[in-house]
């Protein structure tokens, strides 16, 4: 694979841990970059700087211990649908060394930003179910496996960014599938 597409892939496996968290997969993301691991294009050479790790860290414990208080949950994943988009356009974007402008900037707003907000879109409505199915009581397990996703799926697309997209394809079917089944028995129990 060429350093062109493999650096594509890389952006297009990292955004969608942005939709799971917005700051731990850039916090992830900085501090490869700033030990060496991690190469990123000069116009987001301020990723891998000192402040920015101290940042992102900031920000990735604040958000990650907010989506374990009742309502604050539901509130963020409103928040985060935008700040997803953003991020996960950010995020690719900032691994696609040497790509086009053209190309960079369609893949990382497209597929990137684009996978990041569907990402945060389906476990916004996951955790919103869960809040009517369990008042609330489910969601921590929700963040719990959000979490482990965005760790799981930011440490991946560094090591094997296309096995990082295809759990992430499982992930987008899987949830699709509970979504629509919902719909579907809200849909049938309203009607009768």
């Amino acid at each position: 694979m060429s350093d062109l597409a493999l650096s594509i892939v890389l952006g297009v496996a990292l955004a969608p841990a942005t939709g799971f968290r917005v700051f731990l997969p850039m916090l992830i993301v900085s501090g490869a970059a700033y030990t060496g691991h991690l190469h990123l294009d000069d116009s987001f050479a301020w990723l891998g700087t000192p402040s920015a790790l101290i940042m992102l860290s900031v920000a990735a414990v604040a958000e990650v211990l907010a989506y374990y208080i009742p309502v604050v949950d539901n509130l963020l994943d409103t928040l985060a649908t935008p700040a997803a988009f953003v991020a996960g356009t950010i995020v690719s974007a900032a691994v696609m060394i040497d790509a086009p402008p053209m190309v960079k900037w369609t893949a990382a707003v497209i597929a990137g930003g684009g996978i990041a907000g569907l990402t945060q879109g389906m476990t916004g409505i996951l955790r919103a179910h869960s809040t009517v199915l369990t008042g609330g009581l489910g969601n921590p397990i929700i963040a719990t496996a959000e979490l482990g996703a965005a760790a799981l799926i930011s440490f991946l697309a560094l090591a094997a960014p296309t096995i990082a997209i295809a759990l992430v394809v499982v992930f987008l079917v899987v949830a699709l599938r509970l979504v629509r089944r919902r719909f579907r028995g809200a849909k049938s129990s309203g009607g009768t």
